[in-house]
């Protein structure tokens, strides 16, 4: 791949074309903002100028609801030997885009994708070219895509330093329904509950509620296009989700119960709930899409200034001990907080050591 053509300058294009202009691609930028197109070229994503005949790869990076509209013109115009898009739901847009009549020789060009990465931000400013590193990229082809826009394809994914995913466009679809779409709507769930809470309430916000509700600070104009393009998938986990929190709240009710019996059965059915919660936690892969690891944590009391997890970190190195994940739990009210740092069992021992020898607090 020489040249590409990214249609969407938004965070996953932008950052698109940012992997690949690293990696020596000429690329262009188009958008149907062109001021957005601008702002990509001036972060160094490539150039808003048209290219002069067709590039080796067109990448769509546009909302679900337009992508087979965008792909339709872009492949009519022919303006590159191969098509991709980068649209979080693949199914719909496929199908959409068949039923445009477009020539099947045409069609063969074309593949879909579905890079698994992205941020709370979106737009152009958001985009970096390490966004998609390490993480899974999903290819979409039939029986009738062309081997070479496949080989394009991964080539794209390789630029990127993503990890190539090969999935049918429905079964795509239903897997991220599970692990992104419906998560993020019962997020939103429950960070709404705290829109009109007591303040005093909210300030005994900790880690826990921090992390259920980062993704509800999403853009939802967004995520409406999202959901819009995957709704049944969706509708149906919630309603397994509404049934679990219905057995819940029949469980609840019952713990307030004065019968003994009455309370047994609704601690047995709490029980259930997170044991089941337990297991399916278990499976969500671990450090680079690795089997799930059981670390040891080592939580360390820092101050809130500057450079204090540059020298933990730098400490933890002189230990001779490899920091495998970090957390930080900010205090509230207070400049300080808890870097919990997750190491393997056996390094443990090694990293509280050697962080006291040098100064710090550990709490156990």
């Amino acid at each position: 791949m020489r040249t590409a053509l990214v249609i969407g300058t938004g965070l996953i294009g932008t950052s698109v074309a940012l992997a690949l202009v690293s990696r020596g691609v000429v690329v262009h930028l188009a958008d149907h903002d062109p001021e957005q197109a601008r702002t990509a070229a001036a972060l160094g994503a490539g150039t808003d100028e048209a290219p002069d005949g067709p590039v080796d790869l067109a990448i769509v990076a546009a909302p679900p609801a337009l992508v087979a509209g965008v792909l339709a013109d872009a492949m009519r115009r022919g303006v590159a030997r191969g098509y991709l898009d980068v649209a979080s739901v693949k199914g719909g847009p496929r199908r959409e885009l068949e039923a445009l009549g477009l020539d099947p020789s045409v069609m063969s060009r074309y593949i879909g994708s579905h890079p698994m990465s992205g941020r709370e931000k979106s737009g152009p400013l958001a985009a970096t070219g390490d966004l998609f590193e390490g993480r899974p990229w999903v290819l979409t082809p039939t029986r009738d895509t062309d081997t070479e826009v496949l080989n394009l394809a991964l080539e794209l994914v390789s630029h990127c330093r993503a990890v190539p995913v090969v999935m049918d466009a429905d079964a795509h679809d239903r897997a991220v329904a599970l692990v992104s779409h419906m998560p993020h709507l019962v997020s939103s769930m429950v960070a709404a509950r705290l829109e009109n809470a007591e303040e005093a309430a909210v300030r005994l916000c900790g880690q826990g509620i921090r992390d259920v509700t980062r993704i509800a600070a999403s853009d939802p104009r967004m995520w409406i296009d999202i959901l819009s393009a995957n709704p049944g998938p969706v509708a149906d986990l919630l309603t397994d989700v509404a049934g679990d929190l219905e057995e819940t709240v029949r469980a609840l009710r019952a713990l307030q119960s004065a019968d003994d019996s009455k309370r047994r059965e609704g601690a047995g059915g709490i029980e259930d709930v997170l044991r089941r919660g337990n297991a399916g936690q278990v499976r969500v892969p671990g450090k680079h899409g690795s089997a799930p690891r059981v670390y040891e944590v080592v939580a360390v009391l820092i101050d809130d200034q500057p450079g204090q997890l540059a020298r933990i970190f730098a400490d933890a190195g002189m230990a001779g001990v490899n920091i495998e994940d970090v957390r930080i739990e900010h205090a509230t009210g207070q400049q300080a907080g808890l870097v919990q740092l997750m190491v393997e069992p056996k390094a443990a021992p090694v990293l509280t050591a050697g962080l006291r020898e040098r100064g710090w607090a550990i709490r156990q």
